[in-house]
């Protein structure tokens, strides 16, 4: 039988060499950081991408209520054509999940506003052209709360665009940050455009005869 003495020299000499060793060191650190580098690296790619759309979602609420803006009335075609760009400017993002409404609200002699006219749109998967909807906004709604104050000026109109996208993040789980998860993200916003070529934009253009007169009360 060996001596105690012995037994602990061997396995003293037996960690030193252990601790001296360092063969293999690089890979286990490396499997012990891979999976904060990956969900580092694909949360920034996904954050990065939300931020994109979003400025994208803003640049589609003012181009819609700008273009609106801009004619004397509208008909179904040029509503159409305005939300189509809505592609253009979400390129290289799909913009299914897009969904826009332009409206006009008229703000009267006591500074309410209301709906005077409204239509949604939606794009189907792969299309090229935006489809006209239904919108949840119906002529005569008061929608005072959702104009800044300072727009509230007596018997004058605005141009009301709102876009909503829900952006699903590639990779399917939530991130380091816990600002998004699986389900997605939902970007909005809204612009004011006032009508600029008269008092108020007509929709729909008539087929025949004069403009219908803006509202003055």
């Amino acid at each position: 039988m060996k001596p105690i003495s012995k037994i602990w020299l061997g396995a003293r000499l037996s960690v030193r060499d252990l601790i001296a060793d360092r063969s293999g060191i690089a890979a286990v650190e490396f499997a012990m950081i891979l999976p904060l580098m990956m969900v580092m690296f694909f949360g920034t790619l996904e954050f990065s991408s939300a931020v994109a759309v979003d400025r994208k979602v803003t640049l589609i609420a003012r181009t819609l209520s700008d273009l609106t803006s801009q004619a004397i009335s509208v008909a179904d075609t040029d509503l159409t054509n305005f939300f189509t760009a809505s592609i253009s400017i979400l390129t290289p993002y799909s913009p299914t999940p897009t969904k826009a409404t332009i409206s006009e609200i008229y703000v009267d002699s006591n500074q309410i506003a209301k709906i005077q006219w409204s239509k949604a749109a939606t794009i189907a998967s792969g299309a090229s052209q935006a489809t006209l909807a239904t919108s949840t906004r119906s002529a005569g709604d008061v929608v005072t709360a959702l104009v800044p104050a300072a727009l509230l000026v007596k018997q004058t109109s605005l141009i009301f665009s709102e876009v909503s996208y829900l952006y699903v993040p590639m990779t399917g789980y939530v991130t380091a940050s816990g600002l998004m998860a699986k389900a997605g993200v939902n970007l909005s916003d809204v612009a004011y455009s006032r009508p600029r070529q008269a008092a108020c934009v007509v929709y729909p253009t008539p087929t025949s005869g004069t403009l219908t007169p803006c509202p003055s009360s």
